[in-house]
C-alpha cells in the first residue's frame, strides 16, 4: 500500500512555511485563529481569525506574535493585516459571558464564531494551542501557533489590538483601576486597586481574586456575579445588545461580532471551573 506524499514544511519560508505547505497540498485559503485576554481578570475575551493571501501580498511587514511586539508596532501590523487580508473577523465576549459560561467554553466559542464570521470560507484552519471542533473543515491546533504560522500571528495581532483599544476606553469609565496600563491582567497595581475599590462591572467575578475582593469567594464561580452588577455595553463601535455581526467601518472585508448572552447556553463540561479561576501574567 502506497503512502501519501509527505508535506514538506520548508524552514527558509519562516513564519509562512506552514501555510505555504498546506497551499501546495491544495488548501488555498488557510485561516488562523487566536485570542487575547484569556488570563485577564477584567474586560472582554477577544478572538480573531484571518486569511492572508498567497504570495508577496500576504507577507505582512513586521508580522510576529503580538506579545513580542510593542504597542506601536502592533498598531502598524494591525493596519497592514486589515489592508492585506482576504478576510478577517473579530469576536468579543463580554465578562458577563465568561462568568456565565466559563473561560474555556467561551474561548473555544469565540474562536469558532470568529472563524464562522469570515467572508471567505477557509479550506483549512490553524488555531493557537486549542483544537476547535465543529468547523466543517480540516484543522490543526499548533502549539505557540502565533510564533510559527503567519495567519495565526495575524489573528493574534487583530485580537490584541482590538482588546487593548477597548481596555483604554474602559479606563475612561473606571480610571481608578488603571486598565489603560495593565489591560485588565493581574498586576500588583491592579490587585491593589481591587482591594481598595472592590471590583467593577467589567471584572470577571468567576475569577478567584475578583471573588475574594468582592467578598463572594465562598460562592460557586457561576453565581459570584451579583445580580445587580451588569457589565457596561462595549463602547463606540460595539453594542452588546446586538446578536448579528457588526461591520467595522472602512474595512469591508472584516467583521466584528459581540456575544450578547441571549443565545442558548450549552451545559459546561465537567472540571471547567478550574480554568475559570484565572491566570497570572
Amino acid at each position: 500500500m502506497l503512502s501519501p506524499p509527505r508535506t514538506v514544511v520548508r524552514r527558509e519560508a519562516g513564519l509562512y512555511a506552514l501555510e505555504q505547505a498546506l497551499q501546495r497540498r491544495g488548501f488555498e485559503h488557510v485561516a488562523g485563529a487566536d485570542e487575547a485576554g484569556r488570563g485577564a481578570c477584567a474586560g472582554p475575551l477577544v478572538a480573531a481569525a484571518a486569511i492572508l493571501p498567497a504570495g508577496k501580498r500576504g507577507e505582512v511587514p513586521g508580522l510576529a506574535d503580538s506579545k513580542l511586539l510593542t504597542a506601536a508596532a502592533r498598531e502598524r501590523v494591525y493596519a497592514e493585516v486589515v489592508d492585506r487580508a482576504l478576510a478577517w473577523s473579530v469576536m468579543i465576549i463580554p465578562p458577563t459571558e465568561v462568568d456565565a459560561r466559563g473561560l474555556h467554553v467561551c474561548n473555544l466559542a469565540a474562536m469558532r464564531r470568529s472563524l464562522a464570521l469570515l467572508t471567505v470560507r477557509p479550506d483549512y484552519v490553524l488555531t493557537d494551542g486549542f483544537p476547535v471542533d465543529g468547523l466543517g473543515v480540516p484543522g490543526l491546533a499548533v502549539w505557540k501557533g502565533d510564533r510559527v504560522a503567519a495567519c495565526v500571528a495575524a489573528a493574534s495581532v487583530l485580537a490584541k489590538v482590538t482588546r487593548d483599544r477597548l481596555m483604554v476606553e474602559l479606563h475612561d469609565k473606571f480610571p481608578e483601576y488603571g486598565f489603560a496600563v495593565h489591560k485588565g491582567y493581574i498586576t500588583d497595581e491592579h490587585s491593589s486597586a481591587l482591594l481598595r475599590h472592590g471590583p467593577c462591572a467589567e471584572h470577571r467575578f468567576s475569577y478567584v481574586n475578583v471573588a475574594a475582593a468582592s467578598g463572594r469567594g465562598n460562592v460557586p464561580p457561576r453565581a459570584r456575579r451579583p445580580a445587580n452588577t451588569t457589565a457596561e455595553p462595549i463602547p463606540s463601535l460595539f453594542d452588546a445588545s446586538v446578536t448579528e455581526p457588526l461591520l467595522l467601518p472602512m474595512a469591508a472585508e472584516g467583521t466584528v461580532g459581540v456575544a450578547s448572552g441571549e443565545q442558548p447556553q450549552p451545559s459546561p463540561s465537567v472540571g471547567e471551573d478550574e480554568a475559570m479561576e484565572g491566570e497570572t501574567r
